[in-house]
């Protein structure tokens, strides 16, 4: 059994078990496996910080397969080529095909890093596209606007009715500073002075 090979194992629920797994890992040569409880979708799981921390130049992670450590091409390439650079191995008893302590293996890997970059750079422009098209739309990207046509048009018509500026804010469930935009040139600034000392000495 080799001395530098430490395991890493996860399951998305508590009721689910990492026995199968931890005796994957031990039968792979495992001296140590870090096992975890948490969803995939983030690196920010503290047994994966665990076992970074605990890796050292020589080491060789094991995984049972490559989606125990991340749901996306690019997060498993960026996961793997640090390590790489820090001078631990990597293997995926699922793909034997990625194995990085190997000539065949890191050149699969270099392949399957260059498909993750291909990936993001597609996603990039992907991005960028759907931005361009909602810009000639007239639509911008980012957080809706607050006040939307239908409020635009409650907050004039209770404008009109006299309600105090604050009053429409509450009514539509916007701020002040939002209510006081869109009603532009119809509100004044005495009006806002006005409205300030009321609420203050209230």
């Amino acid at each position: 059994m080799s001395r530098n090979v430490i395991g890493y194992a996860r399951v998305s629920t508590r009721g689910q078990s990492l026995d199968a797994q931890v005796d994957a890992l031990v039968g792979a040569g495992a001296i140590k496996v870090f096992m975890e409880h948490a969803s995939g979708a983030t690196q920010a799981r503290a047994r994966w910080q665990d076992c970074l921390e605990h890796l050292q130049p020589g080491n060789i992670l094991v995984v049972t397969d490559l989606t125990r450590l991340g749901r996306s091409t690019a997060d498993l390439s960026d996961i793997v080529t640090v390590l790489g650079r820090r001078g631990i191995g990597f293997r995926s008893l699922a793909e034997p095909w990625l194995d990085t302590t190997s000539a065949h293996g890191k050149l699969i890997f270099d392949m399957f890093a260059s498909l993750a970059e291909y990936e993001r750079s597609r996603l990039s422009e992907r991005t960028k596209a759907g931005l361009a098209a909602a810009k000639a739309r007239g639509r911008l990207g980012g957080r809706p606007p607050a006040m939307t046509a239908a409020k635009l048009e409650a907050a004039r018509d209770l404008r009109r009715q006299g309600k105090k500026l604050q009053e429409i804010a509450e009514t539509l469930s916007v701020s002040m500073s939002t209510v006081t935009r869109a009603l532009g040139p119809r509100v004044t600034k005495p009006e806002l002075e006005s409205e300030a000392i009321v609420r203050s000495v209230a």
